[in-house]
């Protein structure tokens, strides 16, 4: 298959060959030929001056769009960036405070088991003390010592 530039080459080929045989047969003569021709050779530059020009400027028009568009969507896109930074920070200070608050509520809980713990100890010591004084008074008082049975 041919490419596009092989298309233009055929066609430009063509063309000159289409004019090459229209010389030959043509009815007029060669002074109106010649006029002719280089009117339609105006004509023909004309256009292609006009066909390039407009696509010069459609290309820019397109070119300017498309700057346009990737600016908006770059825009639209820092924006979203700013606004998942600003949640996930929210978020982040959300379970800061909520570990926060857990860790002094542990301390709290510690802080009490180790009052019950020593309250519990110090009856415990109490209780010893007491249990060693009774005995003691028990061993005055006659009453054989266990360890002596």
């Amino acid at each position: 298959m041919a490419s596009n530039g092989d298309k233009v080459l055929y066609f430009m080929v063509g063309g000159f060959v289409g004019a090459a045989v229209a010389l030959l047969f043509a009815p007029k003569s060669g002074e109106e030929t010649r006029r002719y021709l280089e009117d339609r050779y105006r004509e023909g530059s004309d256009k292609v001056a006009d066909k390039v020009r407009s696509g010069r400027e459609a290309v820019v028009d397109k070119a300017r769009e498309g700057r346009e568009y990737v600016s908006e969507v770059l825009q639209e896109g820092k924006g979203k960036i700013a606004d998942q930074s600003r949640k996930v920070v929210d978020k982040s200070r959300q379970v800061v405070g909520s570990v926060t608050e857990s860790v002094e509520k542990g301390k709290e809980v510690v802080a009490r088991q180790k009052e019950s713990i020593s309250a519990a100890v110090e009856a415990g010591k109490q209780a010893y003390e007491a249990e060693k004084e009774r005995l003691g008074e028990d061993e005055g008082d006659g009453t054989p010592d266990k360890s002596e049975a």
